[in-house]
Parts: C-alpha cells; structure tokens; sequence
C-alpha cells in the first residue's frame, strides 16, 4: 500500500511537471515593453500546487525537474542562467510556503503562505538579478538598480500574484480529485500504526507466555 501511494504521488509529480512545460510553451509574453526579456508564464501554478499537496520537499525537487527541462526546451535561450533563477526564486517560494501550509491545510493559511511565499520570491529575485545580471550578462549594476523599483519589482509582484491567485482558485478542485499529501501520509502512518500494533502484541502474548510458565514452575515445585 505504502508503495502504491507513492508510486501516485510521483505519477502525480510527473503529470504536474508535463503541464508547467505545456503552459511555458503555450502562454509567455512580456510586461513591460522596456524589459522584454522579463516574459510573464503560468508555470509555476502546477509547482504551487504540487507544494501544497505534498509539502515543500516535493515543490523544491519540481521546480529542480521543471527548471532544468524548461530552460533546455521551451525557455533555452535563458540557458543555465535562467534554470538557477528559477530553481532560486520558485525553489524558496515552495520551502516558504509549503512549510507554512503544512502546519496548518486551511484557507487562511493557504492565502498566508501564498502572500508570504509570494513576498519571498519577490525578493529573491531582485537580489540574484542584483548580483548575478552583472557577472553574467555584462550589464552594468547601475542600470540593473535603476529597473528593481520602476519594472524588476512590479514585474515579479505581478507574476507570483497572478500565479498564486490562481493557485488558490483552483489547488482544491485539484486535490479532490488526485491522491493528496494528507492521504498518502495518512495511508503510511496507518500501516505503520497497524505493524507497530502487531508487535506490540506479540511482544504482550510472549511475556504472557513467560509469566504463564514461570507460574506452572513455581506450581510444580510447590507440589514437590
């Protein structure tokens, strides 16, 4: 059963992943005109989502998977620059807000994790575009700052907010219909409850065996 459920949960995993690659591909097109190079996409709603079913863990290994095959694909004129980026931004979002959601599966923490997770990811992207825009692309760090407030920020808050947005409308539509997190651990923690039990007992009726003997011994001697 244990291996059944996960064996779900990584066709689950893969079906997520085979989506976000689909919606790159389908729906990309910049913001701002003065940073066509900054495309808004879709992709991270399976990753979201993938976070909130089966915890931060899960998300991060997604964004690896997706990172990697998005930026080799569909999204290859980024290269490996572009692959970091997402693992670094999308990868901390998951850790962030899968942590917080998991403490807690409701709506009002759903909606905390998404701002919060969202807030991170922001932020995590103006430092790397900060530091590794100028090592890497030669652009100078003085015109990189001169865009984080007028298009890098606003870019990034609309990007995690629509992507989140939609996450939350849909993840539990979603998780109705696929084995979630909370079946496939609960599924595990059951079995292993049921083994634990197992032992238990077997462990009660050996003792009451030794006892039962001990018993006939001393009986017998006292006969003698």
């Amino acid at each position: 059963m244990e291996r059944s459920s996960q064996l779900r949960k990584l066709t689950t995993m893969g079906m997520m992943a085979a989506v976000s690659i689909i919606l790159v591909y389908l729906i990309h097109f910049p913001i701002f005109p003065a940073a066509s190079f900054l495309e808004y996409d879709p992709a991270d709603i399976p990753i979201f989502i993938c976070t909130f079913l089966y915890g931060p863990l899960s998300g991060f290994v997604l964004t690896v998977i997706v990172a990697f095959i998005q930026g080799f694909t569909v999204s290859s004129q980024s290269g490996i620059i572009g692959v970091m980026m997402h693992i670094f931004a999308t990868g901390f979002f998951t850790i962030v807000a899968g942590n917080i959601y998991k403490r807690n599966r409701s709506k009002k923490t759903a909606v905390l994790s998404l701002v919060i997770g969202s807030i991170v990811m922001v932020i995590m992207m103006c430092i790397w575009i900060i530091v590794f825009t100028p090592l890497f692309m030669g652009t100078p760090r003085e015109a990189v700052l001169k865009m984080i407030v007028p298009i890098i920020i606003p870019f990034n808050v609309i990007k995690a907010g629509v992507n989140s947005f939609v996450t939350f409308l849909i993840y539990k539509k979603i998780a109705n219909h696929i084995p979630h997190g909370e079946e496939v651990y609960a599924t595990i923690k059951k079995e292993k409850e049921s083994k634990n039990d197992e032992i238990k007992e077997s462990k009660n009726d050996e003792i009451k065996e030794s006892k039962n003997d001990e018993v006939k011994e001393a009986s017998a001697e006292n006969a003698e």
